[in-house]
């Protein structure tokens, strides 16, 4: 499935340093030559962002119609 602007993803892998879990789900909102990375916005449901990431395809996924969204506080800078 090739992912577009405005999908839908989940992230594969933590990221540390911005705090971010395997699990999150964020918003493609730009993609990179042809697909090989995306930048991906994740936010709370308040909208506020958390962090705008440059990832590449092997980190991220589509979500699939028999998930459901898990919720975790996080502390917005």
């Amino acid at each position: 499935m090739k992912l577009k602007e405005n999908d839908i993803v989940v992230l594969t892998v933590d990221i540390q340093k911005k705090n971010l879990k395997a699990g999150d789900i964020g918003t493609i909102v730009y993609s990179h030559k042809g697909g090989t990375a995306y930048e991906v916005e994740f936010a709370t449901f308040a909208g506020e962002t958390i962090s705008v990431e440059t990832l590449y395809a092997s980190r991220i996924r589509p979500v699939s119609e028999n998930e459901i969204p898990h919720v975790r506080s996080v502390k917005v800078a």
